[in-house]
């Protein structure tokens, strides 16, 4: 068993698939990240924008048996593979995938920039992926079925405030 964080404006004992209303790195589904830290950074940002006081970051162990019965894609570094995939996750309209669990790199907002210039033909994909191999990058898992989200236990809560 690992710990993983959810950082939102309410504690999520029970997560879900939702849709969202706008493009994510792996698709639609569960964010979460192994790192408290950055959770809490998306605690922070979010009740900022919505003027809130207060958030919180959900804890859950995940179940490392569990998903290996599942369909899973695995980026442990920043690759060709992984830029392509966030592309077309970013900009394909429609576009979706059948694993159950991704995981890799966040491409943050930061990160992006260098996307952006990717896709405007500024930079290539080598120095793209050379770039983004400087940045201290976080990780984060996508729970994309109901399936995956059997291998994550609610533990407790954190409550984050400004």
């Amino acid at each position: 068993m690992s710990k993983i964080y959810h950082g939102s404006t309410e504690v999520v004992k029970t997560p879900e698939i939702r849709q969202s209303n706008r493009s994510l790195d792996y698709g639609e589904g569960f964010y979460t990240t192994t790192s408290l830290a950055q959770a809490k950074r998306l605690v922070e940002r979010r009740i900022k924008d919505k003027r809130l006081n207060v958030g919180y970051v959900s804890i859950y162990e995940l179940d490392d048996e569990a998903i290996k019965c599942m369909k899973v894609l695995l980026f442990k570094d920043p690759t060709e593979e992984w830029v392509n995939f966030v592309m077309r996750n970013r900009t394909e309209r429609g576009f979706t995938h059948d694993y159950d669990i991704v995981y890799g790199p966040v491409a943050d907002d930061s990160v992006y920039t260098q996307f952006t210039l990717y896709e405007g033909g500024i930079i290539s994909m080598t120095t793209l992926i050379q770039e983004l191999k400087t940045y201290r990058l976080v990780d984060q898992y996508l729970f994309h079925t109901e399936k995956s989200l059997a291998a994550i236990k609610f533990v407790e809560s954190i409550t984050v405030k400004l």
